[in-house]
């Protein structure tokens, strides 16, 4: 690990370390990997509810008269059927139709312009990214304004977030459906607040000024002493997610897999019109996928399936995990993995490679784990 010191600190590092964090280099950012352990702070989000420092999270705000426009060029879905307010989530391609990253594009509520999060190990070259796009179509009227040093960002996630969240906010929560956001003051900031996450859970993620958001850590904490809130690290946000099917850029996503393989077909909106990396999606819809994202459970003892451990069939290598955990809800081994269409189907047998052994899997339905 780098010294700590060389490390970006978001304003809520010091918090961590007092809760006893271990903390790691994720991404050049100083964060918390976990403060109990992994297992009881999963089950903390499924069950109560639980806090993640995101400030590592890159933002961009994208105004001007052509930034609809200029965002259907650029990124998968339609914002053109974004409402005031309303979120979705897209990815923006490369010409191939390989990856640049995931994204959440929202409609501001007051129709000001757009709000894009980006990942965090992404944010510099997502940056570049856009700008490249902006000055190689000149004739898009838009604003690009890199404001992640100016926003802080936390996620409260979990069946108690709502109750929680309300204590401190002056609007009313509960009409405020999934993937749409409002403006409110939480802890007397003035912040935006998306009914959105990352765990498969109800909850929101908070957008403040980046002065304030230490303090609406700390009210959080306090309005949830009751019901035993609990802050939560990057280990259990990588096991929430993976039960939720949700991608992980560097493994289910990349400049090499495109959003057909990894199954995310629905975030991408043929019919708009052109955006970048369409011609490249087409041509691989009309030929035919040669892999696609399956989801399996090993059906054998033998391990735990990782990253890059390779699948077989028969003996024959037929494609790799892309995730794989130890599911703390479902108590099996899952994972996800990029397999050769002609063995992908649920139902169908596996073998994941663990240290050099085969371990039987089976492909079963996804998302792993879907809340009530």
């Amino acid at each position: 690990m780098a010294e700590s010191s060389e490390l970006k600190r978001t304003p809520i590092a010091e918090r961590h370390v007092q809760a006893g964090a271990k903390m790691v280099d994720f991404s050049g950012w100083y964060m918390p990997v976990n403060y109990k352990g992994i297992i009881e702070e999963h089950h903390t989000v499924r069950n109560n509810v639980g806090v993640f420092d995101l400030g590592h999270m890159g933002q961009l705000d994208v105004t001007g008269p052509d930034a609809e426009a200029f965002l259907q060029y650029v990124a998968t879905n339609d914002v053109s059927k974004l409402s005031r307010g309303q979120a979705q989530y897209a990815m923006l391609l490369y010409p191939n139709g390989g990856v640049v990253d995931d994204i959440i594009v929202y409609r501001r509520p007051d129709d000001s312009g757009f709000f894009i999060v980006l990942n965090a190990a992404n944010t510099q070259k997502d940056i570049d990214w856009f700008n490249e796009q902006k000055a190689n179509r000149p004739e898009f009227d838009v604003n690009l304004d890199h404001s992640s040093d100016r926003t802080g960002m936390i996620a409260i996630q979990g069946p108690n977030a709502e109750q929680v969240m309300q204590k401190i906010t002056d609007v009313d929560l509960s009409p405020v459906e999934n993937f749409w956001s409002v403006y409110a003051n939480v802890a007397g900031a003035p912040c935006m607040l998306g009914r959105t996450g990352y765990t498969g859970e109800d909850g929101f993620e908070v957008y403040s000024p980046i002065d304030k958001i230490l303090e609406i850590w700390d009210a959080l904490f306090d309005a949830g002493s009751d019901v035993g809130i609990q802050p939560i690290g990057l280990g259990a946000r990588d096991t929430l997610r993976l039960e939720a099917k949700m991608a992980l850029y560097g493994q289910e996503l990349s400049p090499e897999i495109t959003p057909l393989e990894a199954r995310l077909g629905w975030a991408v909106k043929f019919d708009k019109g052109e955006f970048i990396g369409r011609e490249a999606l087409l041509k691989q819809k009309e030929e035919g996928l040669t892999r696609r994202l399956v989801g399996f459970k090993l059906v054998e003892r033998g391990g735990t399936p990782r990253t890059h451990y390779e699948i077989q069939v028969d003996g024959k290598p037929v494609g790799e995990v892309t995730s794989g955990t130890r599911s703390p809800t479902l108590g099996e081994n899952i994972g996800l993995g990029l397999v050769d269409t002609e063995y992908a189907g649920v139902g169908k047998p596996l073998d994941i490679i663990v240290r050099n052994k085969p371990v039987r899997a089976e492909q079963v339905r996804t998302p792993f784990y879907k809340r009530g």
